[in-house]
């Protein structure tokens, strides 16, 4: 597989979607009735989409809904359709109107893996002229969700809940009323060890702090920048809490110096080609010979990557730090830095 390098416009203008997964029990019905009917804040259009297996709320989306103009309008302004078959054509028609919502959500019930969402809205143009992918979103059932992270399947099927926790920017921890302290504390620390990037967000009941979830950029190539700095103290892998079943890992690297543009573009070239399957979500903060003050940042899902300068230039004083997050199955940290030092610029030119 070709890696695709697609350099973002960063333009304010889209309407932000939040793609929101979770496995079936975890929430996400009375998230989203509470989204359309309790609040009154946002003006949102929810889109549920057709591999869902619950109907949002049968009085809401109502079975016969033969095409996907048929938005159902609630009494706080929000809409919500059920997407059959094209994501794009729904877009399109909501396109005339978007401006009238603050966000959109889309609602993907049993879905493991939301690349192919994420790459149809960045590369298709009718697309990326109007939206823009905002965060993902997973809701995970605290007193369930081990259980399912455990499950074992057969050869040549993914685990969904692994591949929605390994991909998220946000994990809503729901139904905590149901679990004792100890077991939450339980719960958060294996979600970690999948994804220490994600923010996990307690609820109860999926009332959850949209400000929290919803126009957060967390998609943005910046949000590099607000990595937890501890996520990157070495750790010695043997003493690692891992569990067996689960080898999806999160890994950060941090070191100074130069990068040269070529031989780091050879390395992710050969690595997007070799790993993508392998790599969920990667991320990256990084300083090149010869590119000044330019600070540049890239984010991707498997071979999808965004590409491009920050929006601020390394400072006068700032220390040239090259940051990398890779989400993915059996990573390893120590060949992934060898590697990465490899691609410093060295005055000799050799490498």
């Amino acid at each position: 597989v070709c890696p695709s390098f697609i350099h973002m416009s960063t333009t304010d203008d889209k309407t932000p979607i939040t793609v929101i997964t979770g496995f079936l029990g975890a929430g996400k019905t009375t998230l989203v009735n509470y989204i359309l009917k309790e609040q009154n804040d946002w003006k949102i259009a929810v889109l549920e989409n057709e591999f869902g297996e619950v109907s949002i709320d049968t009085g809401l989306v109502a079975e016969s809904m033969d095409s996907p103009e048929d938005l159902i309008t609630m009494d706080n302004g929000c809409v919500c359709c059920s997407v059959r078959g094209d994501l794009i054509r729904t877009l399109g028609q909501l396109s005339k109107r978007r401006k009238d919502f603050d966000a959109i959500i889309l609602e993907t019930t049993g879905m493991a893996d939301p690349a192919p969402i994420i790459y149809t809205i960045q590369t298709n143009p009718k697309m990326s002229d109007h939206y823009k992918i905002d965060s993902l979103v997973c809701l995970a059932d605290a007193k369930h969700i081990e259980q399912h992270l455990d499950e074992v399947k057969p050869e040549g099927n993914v685990n969904e809940a692994l591949h929605q926790v390994a991909f998220a920017d946000k994990i809503l921890l729901n139904k905590l009323d149901l679990v004792t302290e100890e077991e939450k504390g339980r719960v958060k620390e294996r979600l970690k060890s999948i994804n220490q990037f994600a923010t996990i967000i307690e609820t109860k009941r999926s009332v959850a702090p949209l400000d929290k979830i919803l126009n957060v950029d967390g998609f943005n190539m910046e949000s590099i920048l607000n990595v937890d700095p501890n996520f990157f103290d070495e750790e010695d892998d043997a003493n690692k809490k891992v569990h067996n079943t689960s080898l999806v890992q999160s890994v950060g690297i941090r070191f100074e110096g130069n990068l040269h543009a070529q031989w780091f573009n050879m390395f992710m070239m050969d690595l997007l080609r070799d790993r993508a399957a392998d790599l969920y979500r990667t991320k990256g903060l990084l300083s090149f010979h010869g590119q000044g003050d330019t600070k540049f940042v890239f984010q991707g899902v498997h071979e999808q990557i965004n590409f491009g300068p920050s929006q601020k230039p390394w400072g006068k004083d700032e220390e040239r730090v090259n940051v990398f997050v890779f989400i993915g199955k059996n990573l390893d940290r120590a060949e992934l830095t060898k590697s990465l030092m490899e691609c410093l610029y060295k005055e000799d030119g050799k490498k």
